[in-house]
């Protein structure tokens, strides 16, 4: 079985791919709609957008022209980070339907435990409101799952102290070399799935010249080296492209690295230079 059919099983039972999809950074439009298609048409069937990306009502519309059934591809949709009020996070919601044009998401995170323009600040009062908003948006069945994003220790602690409904994923920022493992750990001691977004730190990756070598020894990519990674890690990496030599690439993960390699590029560190961290 192919790693892009292979599923985890989060905390209610939902069944979620193995390897996701990203749409962070790609234009809505004729470029994010032929990406989307082009991996749907390759076997990808866990796609990724957030209302902050724009390009839901593309990625949307890519989905419904595939000819998939419905039920057969796995979507995943994110609350704007600004969105810090229980009605601001039902607005975002409803605009995120009507772009999205489809009848359900699968998957529905709340982005950011802060606005974007103020990364870092301490809205864990208005997150707790917020996912009030969540468990409301999860009973009504439009969603098949809930989870937060970039959410740290004590962001997580906040959302659970105060949840009724636990939340069943934490999507981070994970790759060879920055693997926040406090966060990591924390998530699935609380049986959420941690998501890889950026698991080639957005290309910076793919000139480590040690992760190179180790790639190289296997015969494969960086990038496939990199997903395969996450995937080692029980995690689900979330790996973005384009180009449909990128998209046929990064889905050739059957392999598997080995004890001694993967404490190799466990222990390394700095492997992205000039990669961003959300916090």
């Amino acid at each position: 079985m192919s790693k892009l059919t292979e599923t985890y099983e989060l905390s209610n039972g939902v069944k979620i791919p193995k390897i996701g999809f990203g749409t962070w950074q790609v234009p809505n439009g004729q470029v994010a709609y032929d990406a989307v298609t082009e991996a749907l048409s390759q076997g990808y069937r866990h796609i990724d957008t957030a209302w902050q990306y724009g390009n839901e009502e593309s990625v949307g519309r890519a989905i419904r022209d595939s000819g998939l059934n419905r039920e057969d591809v796995f979507v995943t949709s994110k609350l704007a980070a600004a969105a810090k009020s229980y009605d601001a996070a039902m607005k975002t919601f409803d605009e995120t339907m009507d772009r999205i044009g489809l009848d359900y998401l699968d998957l529905y995170l709340i982005h950011a435990p802060w606005p974007w323009d103020e990364m870092g600040a301490d809205y864990s009062t208005q997150n707790i409101e917020v996912w009030q908003a969540m468990e409301d948006i999860y009973k009504t069945g439009k969603v098949r799952a809930i989870g937060i994003s970039n959410f740290n220790v004590a962001d997580q602690k906040n959302i659970l102290k105060h949840a009724t409904i636990m939340p069943m994923v934490n999507q981070i920022q994970y790759y060879i070399g920055y693997t926040e493992p406090d966060i990591t750990v924390y998530a699935q001691d609380h049986n959420m799935l941690v998501e890889a977004f950026s698991p080639l730190a957005t290309g910076y990756l793919l000139n480590n010249e040690a992760v190179k070598d180790i790639a190289a020894h296997y015969d494969v990519s960086v990038a496939q080296l990199a997903i395969r990674y996450v995937l080692q890690h029980g995690l689900l990496p979330l790996p973005k492209a384009t180009n449909s030599a990128h998209i046929e690439n990064n889905k050739q993960v059957e392999f598997e690295i080995s004890v001694a390699d993967m404490a190799v590029l466990d222990k390394l560190k700095d492997t992205a230079p000039g990669e961003d961290h959300n916090g």
